[in-house]
């Protein structure tokens, strides 16, 4: 049996009970060691094979997957935050399911949680934004040419953005060509959740700058929107006295 597990974002106690139950039982570990914060390996079994991924190709990968399969052992796939998110895990999938091997799925804390929290943030203020564009600049992966950052940003909505880091000038310029104005809110979360986590606000003109000044390249999220600095928003209907719900009559 093959697990994929969400390690979460980075702190060691925001993987899922079951996830870290499910690392306490394999016999075989492949985790994603350049996000994957190495702490969470301490739970496993003394015996436990352990694989770091982030030197390995994806037939490699496979590889170590199969041969557990043949031997009976159950093998845990740890990726970071969850996996669904840029995990790259239907390719894995696919291939279990052709050769018929049996696998689920564990989900974890996406890193754009993390970050959430990092700032004290709610992504989806009333009258400001309802919507999250969870997206990525085009680097040496491309992107469907119908989701530019440009094109989402006409929408106007909170946008995080994912493997962005190191393209925030072409980020502001696309944020900017889309729509948002220069003044728009916006952070960097530099390592949400673990120790060194950082946080900073700026504006959509001055990411590259902020970024710049504090020496941030890389394993950061970008957050755009207003919601950034708690905009002036509507109070919610849900708990107004005068909004009457399934269990609670208006007064």
């Amino acid at each position: 049996m093959i697990h994929f597990v969400g390690a979460g974002p980075g702190a060691v106690d925001l993987i899922t009970v079951r996830g870290q139950k499910l690392l306490e039982e394999a016999d075989v570990v492949i985790y994603a060691g350049s996000l994957v914060n190495p702490g969470l390996l301490d739970c496993v079994r003394q015996d436990c094979m352990i694989y770091n991924s982030a030197k390995m190709t994806l037939e490699e990968v496979l590889e170590v997957m199969e041969q557990a399969e043949r031997e009976g052992k159950t093998t845990v796939r740890l990726h970071t935050g969850d996996p669904c998110l840029y995990g790259a895990i239907r390719e894995q999938m696919d291939w279990l399911e052709e050769q018929k091997i049996p696998y689920d799925s564990c989900p974890g804390v996406s890193s754009f949680c993390g970050a959430a929290a990092a700032l004290n943030l709610e992504y989806t203020l009333p009258e400001v934004s309802q919507s999250v564009v969870i997206t990525r600049m085009e680097g040496r992966t491309p992107v469907p040419e119908k989701e530019t950052v440009a094109s989402f940003a006409a929408h106007g909505a909170t946008m995080v953005l994912f493997l962005s880091t190191g393209l925030l000038e072409q980020l502001e310029r696309q944020l900017m060509e889309g729509g948002y104005p220069a003044d728009t809110p916006a952070a960097i979360v530099y390592k949400a959740t673990w120790p060194e986590e950082e946080t900073y606000i700026c504006t959509v003109s001055t990411l590259a700058e902020t970024a710049k000044e504090h020496r941030i390249t890389k394993t950061a999220l970008i957050i755009v929107g207003d919601v950034v600095t708690h905009h002036s928003y509507e109070r919610s209907k849900l708990y107004d006295p005068s909004f009457a719900t399934e269990f609670r009559e208006a007064k």
